[in-house]
C-alpha cells in the first residue's frame, strides 16, 4: 500500500458552498486528469465529487506537502484566487498508505458522511470511480481496492443497522404518508416550491403518485416544480379560490405565521367531510392549530418526526462499532490478497522465459543431438519437457505465493 495517497477537500473542515468550487464536471474532468497525472509521475488516479467532499484517490511516489497540493490544485485548472488555495491547503485532509485504504472504506460505508448511514455515497464512489476506468486513469491495482471497497461497504450496510432507519425528516415524512395507503391518484396540494418540498416530491415521484397542484409565493417556482411532476402550478393567492379538491396537503414554506388557516382549509375541502392528511414540515408550522381543531386530519408535521430522527441517528451511531470492526477484517483481509496479486504480477513473466528457454535447447543447443534420436525417442523427450515445463511454471508461482503471503 506504500503508494496509495487520498487528498480529501470535506465538509467537516471547508463550508459546503466553497467546496463547489473544487467540484469538476464530468466535460473538464478527462484533461484535468490528464494534467496532474503528467505532472506528478501518477500512475494511476480517480475523482470522487459530492455534495459534501471532494477527494482524489491516486498511486504514486510524491511526498503530499503543502506545497504538492498547492501545486496540484493550480494544475487543476480551478479558477482561485491565491487566498483561496490557501484555505483549501490548509484544510485538507492527507491519508497515506493503509491509512489511505481505511479511510476509502470508511467513506464509502458512509461512516464519514454529512448523514451517517446515507447508502449513497457508495453507489457515488463506483460511479465515480467507474468514469475514471473508463477513460484509461484507473488500472489493476485501484481496481483491486475499489473490488474490496464495494465488498466491504455491502457488509457493513448487510450486518450493521448503520442505514436502516431514515434519520431524515423528509424520509421520516414520506414513510408516514407511505404507512396510510394512499392511492397513487390521491390529490395531492404541495405548498411551497423550496428544497424540502422538492425531495419529498421525488419520493412521491418514485412511488407512482401523479395528481399534484403546487402553490408557491413565486409562480415560476411553482412551475418548474409543477413540470417536473407534471402537475398544476398556482400562486399562493389562489388556495382561496382552488376549487378542485384534495386528500393530502403538504406544505413548507418560511412563512413567520400559519399560512393553512381555517378559511382557507374549509375552501380548499369544498365541501367534503372525508378525513384528509396535513404534512407540514415548516418551522414554525405553516397550519393554524384551528385547523386541527375543527377538522377530521391526519396530522404529520416536523417536531415529532425530528424526534424519530434524533432517536435513529443515536442507533446508527451505536452501530458504528460494529462497522469499524467489519472494516478492520476487511483491511486484514486484503493484505496478503494484495501480495498475492503483487506476485502474479511479478511471475506472469515466468511461462514466456521457460518457453523462451526449452525453445533455444530444442533449436539450437541440442538441436545436432535431436536430430539422430528416433521417432519414440524424440516423442517421449517431448512429453518430458513439457512435463517439465508445466512444473516449472506453476512451482516457483506456488512457492513465491507461500512465502510472501504467509512468511512475511
Amino acid at each position: 500500500m506504500k503508494h496509495l495517497k487520498v487528498l480529501a477537500f470535506t465538509h467537516q473542515r471547508i463550508d459546503l458552498k466553497e467546496l463547489g468550487k473544487l467540484v469538476i464536471c464530468n466535460q473538464t474532468l478527462i484533461s484535468r486528469l490528464s494534467s496532474v497525472r503528467e505532472k506528478f509521475d501518477i500512475s494511476e488516479i480517480f475523482y470522487i465529487g459530492t455534495c459534501n467532499r471532494v477527494e482524489f484517490i491516486f498511486c504514486g511516489s510524491a511526498d503530499i506537502t503543502p506545497d504538492f497540493i498547492k501545486d496540484f490544485i493550480q494544475t487543476l485548472g480551478f479558477c482561485l484566487s491565491e487566498d483561496k488555495i490557501e484555505h483549501f491547503v490548509n484544510n485538507s485532509f492527507i491519508y497515506e498508505d493503509m491509512e489511505a485504504f481505511n479511510h476509502l472504506l470508511r467513506v464509502s460505508c458512509s461512516l464519514e458522511s454529512l448523514v451517517v448511514g446515507e447508502k449513497e455515497i457508495l453507489a457515488q464512489v463506483r460511479k465515480n470511480y467507474e468514469i475514471c476506468r473508463k477513460a484509461g486513469f484507473t488500472g489493476d491495482y485501484l481496481r483491486m481496492v475499489m473490488n474490496h471497497v464495494v465488498k466491504t461497504a455491502k457488509e457493513v450496510y448487510t450486518h450493521t443497522k448503520i442505514s436502516k432507519n431514515p434519520v431524515s425528516v423528509v424520509s421520516l415524512a414520506y414513510r408516514k404518508l407511505h404507512e396510510l395507503n394512499m392511492c397513487s391518484n390521491s390529490r395531492i396540494l404541495i405548498i411551497g416550491a423550496g428544497e424540502t418540498n422538492r425531495n419529498i416530491s421525488k419520493y412521491l415521484q418514485k412511488h407512482r403518485y401523479s395528481n399534484f397542484a403546487i402553490f408557491n409565493r413565486t409562480l415560476s417556482k411553482a412551475e418548474d416544480l409543477a413540470k417536473d411532476l407534471k402537475g398544476e402550478a398556482y400562486s399562493i393567492s389562489d388556495l382561496l379560490t382552488y376549487r378542485k379538491g384534495f386528500d393530502v396537503i403538504i406544505t413548507c414554506t418560511s412563512a413567520s405565521e400559519p399560512l393553512l388557516t381555517n378559511e382557507i382549509y374549509q375552501s380548499l375541502l369544498n365541501g367534503e367531510t372525508n378525513k384528509k392528511v396535513i404534512v407540514d414540515l415548516a418551522i414554525p408550522n405553516d397550519t393554524c392549530p384551528t385547523v386541527l381543531e375543527n377538522n377530521l386530519v391526519e396530522f404529520i408535521e416536523v417536531g415529532s418526526l425530528q424526534g424519530i430522527a434524533n432517536k435513529n441517528m443515536q442507533e446508527r451511531y451505536q452501530e458504528l462499532v460494529h462497522a469499524e470492526l467489519i472494516i478492520e477484517q476487511n483491511i486484514n483481509e486484503f493484505k496478503p490478497l494484495l501480495k498475492q496479486r503483487r506476485v502474479e504480477l511479478a511471475m506472469r513473466e515466468v511461462p514466456l522465459k521457460i518457453k523462451e528457454i526449452r525453445s533455444v535447447a530444442v533449436n539450437s543447443v541440442f538441436a545436432d543431438d535431436l536430430e539422430q534420436l528416433d521417432s519414440n525417442s524424440r516423442e517421449v523427450l517431448e512429453k518430458i519437457m513439457n512435463y517439465m515445463e508445466k512444473k516449472y511454471i506453476s512451482v516457483p508461482m506456488i512457492m513465491a505465493k507461500e512465502i510472501l503471503v504467509n512468511h512475511t
